[in-house]
């Protein structure tokens, strides 16, 4: 999904917060915060930041949003409002209240790896992409842009379908894989 230039809502200012809005810069989104107060960190990746309580119609014109204070009820209030408004929402102390759980992802280059349990534990998702970091070492960027050319060029009639540097790079996708059995 494409977040570039979009109005995100994180509805919160502490480190859960913090966490989603590294993920939407990631993105390119537009980062809207509302929360009394604000981790510095968080306030200086926003592109808006309100420093007061959340209050109805702070999810106008949000193309998503996230409900990450230490309030249950204000988290409450966040997912009854984006789902008035039909703007889904990630609810951080109940992610079941939420339209949508983010995965814990790692990224080496154009290769990524989203480990998710669906909101039911962050902290096992997490454990899990750390332990798959070790086999997905930085050589697997290098390998996913010389795969991406090899195809393009395929697609675009430059290249037959099998070539000699094909045969290699299919060899080498097929080493770094059988690394991954042990």
């Amino acid at each position: 999904m494409s977040l570039a230039g979009r109005r995100c809502v994180a509805v919160g200012g502490g480190k859960v917060a913090a966490r989603k809005a590294r993920r939407l810069l990631q993105a390119r989104a537009r980062v809207v915060v509302v929360a009394p107060e604000v981790d510095e960190e968080l306030a200086a990746m926003a592109t808006e930041v309100h420093r007061r309580p959340y209050r109805p119609g702070d999810l106008e014109g949000a193309f998503l949003a996230f409900a990450a204070t230490d309030s249950r009820e204000v988290n409450a209030a966040v997912a009854q409002e984006a789902k008035r408004l039909g703007v889904p929402v990630n609810v951080a102390d109940r992610p079941q209240e939420g339209d949508f759980a983010l995965p814990s992802t790692l990224r080496r280059g154009g290769l990524q790896v989203a480990v998710s349990t669906g909101g039911a534990s962050p902290v096992l998702a997490r454990e899990v992409r750390k332990r798959l970091e070790a086999l997905f070492g930085p050589e697997w960027a290098g390998l996913v842009e010389e795969v991406g050319r090899e195809r393009e060029a395929r697609l675009a009639g430059e290249a037959p379908e099998e070539t000699e540097r094909h045969r290699r790079l299919k060899a080498e996708v097929d080493l770094c894989l059988s690394r991954l059995s042990g």
